[in-house]
């Protein structure tokens, strides 16, 4: 009888647990009833001239998430023929106002020769793209349609680590596919997307979700679904979008005249690490290091050094580098603007004319030395062979000072074959390097315990790095 009470008594405990943690999970149908009709399928046509299809296999193993995707809508061949042929591509949108106004990413619609939105009760209609900005990722298009269900915009410097999110799209061609997630990171900032803080999310998303919208569960959109990070093709729990902010601030430029306008100063940034902090004399790693400053650029006029670090542009906090091409992005070109910088120790302030960033994003070709040069050195205590380069070398590498690295016999720092060792930095003061001689005297007065900042010149580009505690090879 005992017993029988003690399993009746056991089983009421887990109902109502169970009951409790159901009352306590989010529901999301009114969400996805109320906003899911202003989210539209995008379908676009290129036509491309004079090229060979694709073979008839599909490029992908059966169990590869791309395998069906590919065998839909990849290209059908023609055996040997050149001809025209059409590329067609899937995506998202969702419809900012009532007059037609769709946002979309940039890579759904660039280059499209027509672009079709479908819209949740079947009407289809052609799209005008009034303008797709590439650095951002983010295109406005335009239907002629009134009356059209329209989404909230909400505000994504509110949302939290851990909130929860919705994502609605088209993954796959699959209409109005609702998944949920949480807010993984805010801020996040990816290789080569300069312009964009990225929320993070764990809501599934796959190739055709593109310019859907995310939600807050309040039924706002804060972001624009654009990318995925994944080995396979298919959707492995990391999943980035567009602050829908980001998106607003060019709205009215592409709106208007179809491209977006965007300030810079020229320079070349770092962040700064803990260990690079102290060797610049900074109470902790803040702002973004200048590594180079480009000759004749607004910030070289302006007195901009190679070391200084930028703390403040015009009275905003740089917290990290990846924040200053954001902020410096923004500024309308021919515009004044302040920056607070550390030097030598010191704060000041330098005024800086923004100009007006390039549409051609510069490549970053590798310089080739050539020339008669002198024998590299034995190693050094660093484990470093080094050697001084020739005057044709130097004028090559448009260096006045500077030694080259010959070969590397340490793993444990970010030297290779082939850079150029322009200068150090002791207590915040640079030093250039005029020799080997000099350089070694230098790192061979300095204790096991130390660390040593370099600024180092690699191809176009140059960047401090730090060796810490480097006291034996």
């Amino acid at each position: 009888m005992i017993r029988r009470l003690l399993f009746a008594f056991l089983l009421f405990g887990v109902a109502t647990f169970v009951e409790a943690q159901g009352r306590d999970l989010p529901d999301f149908t009114d969400l996805v009833e109320k906003q899911g009709a202003a989210v539209v399928n995008i379908s676009t046509t290129q036509v491309v001239k004079g090229g060979n299809r694709l073979g008839g296999a599909v490029p992908f193993d059966e169990d590869d998430p791309m395998y069906e995707f590919f065998k839909r809508f990849g290209q059908r061949k023609m055996p040997g023929m050149p001809h025209d042929f059409e590329n067609k591509g899937l995506g998202s949108g969702f419809i900012v106002s009532a007059d037609g106004y769709i946002f979309t990413n940039a890579h759904v619609v660039a280059d499209a020769d027509e672009v079709v939105v479908k819209l949740t009760d079947k009407r289809e209609f052609k799209a005008k793209v009034l303008g797709a900005d590439r650095r951002t990722d983010v295109a406005l298009i335009k239907i002629d349609a009134n009356g059209l269900p329209a989404v909230k915009l909400g505000d994504p410097n509110k949302l939290r680590v851990g909130e929860w999110v919705v994502a609605i799209g088209s993954p796959f061609g699959l209409e109005n596919s609702v998944t949920v997630g949480i807010v993984s990171a805010k801020g996040r900032a990816l290789p080569q997307e300069t312009y964009v803080p990225f929320i993070q999310t764990d809501a599934a998303v796959n190739p055709g979700n593109s310019g859907g919208p995310l939600f807050n569960m309040r039924g706002e959109v804060v972001g624009i679904n654009s990318q995925i990070y994944s080995r396979s093709g298919g959707y492995m729990g990391l999943s980035f979008a567009i602050p829908i902010d980001i998106a607003m601030e060019i709205k009215a430029q592409l709106q208007n005249g179809g491209k977006v306008s965007r300030g810079r100063i020229g320079v070349a940034i770092q962040e700064v690490t803990k260990e690079l902090a102290d060797s610049f004399g900074l109470s902790k790693p803040q702002g973004a290091l200048v590594a180079k400053v480009e000759k004749g650029s607004p910030a070289d006029k302006a007195g901009v050094e190679e070391g200084d670090i930028i703390l403040k542009f015009d009275g905003k906090p740089v917290g990290q580098s990846s924040e200053l091409p954001r902020m410096v992005a923004m500024v309308h070109p021919g515009s004044r603007s302040t920056l607070q910088i550390w030097r030598n120790g010191a704060l000041r302030d330098l005024t800086v004319t923004v100009a007006e960033m390039s549409d051609d994003d510069k490549a970053a070709g590798r310089q080739r030395s050539s020339g008669k040069k002198s024998e590299p050195s034995a190693a050094n205590r660093l484990g470093l062979s080094l050697s001084d380069p020739s005057p044709e070398q130097k004028k090559q590498l448009g260096i006045k000072n500077g030694i080259l690295v010959e070969e590397v016999r340490s793993a444990r720092f970010d030297l290779r074959s082939g850079d150029v060792i322009v200068a150090w930095v002791d207590k915040g003061v640079q030093t250039e390097v005029k020799s080997v001689e000099h350089f070694n005297g230098y790192v061979s007065k300095l204790d096991k315990a130390s660390s040593l900042t370099l600024l180092v010149r690699r191809g176009d580009s140059q960047i401090f790095t730090t060796i810490k505690g480097f006291g034996d090879k």
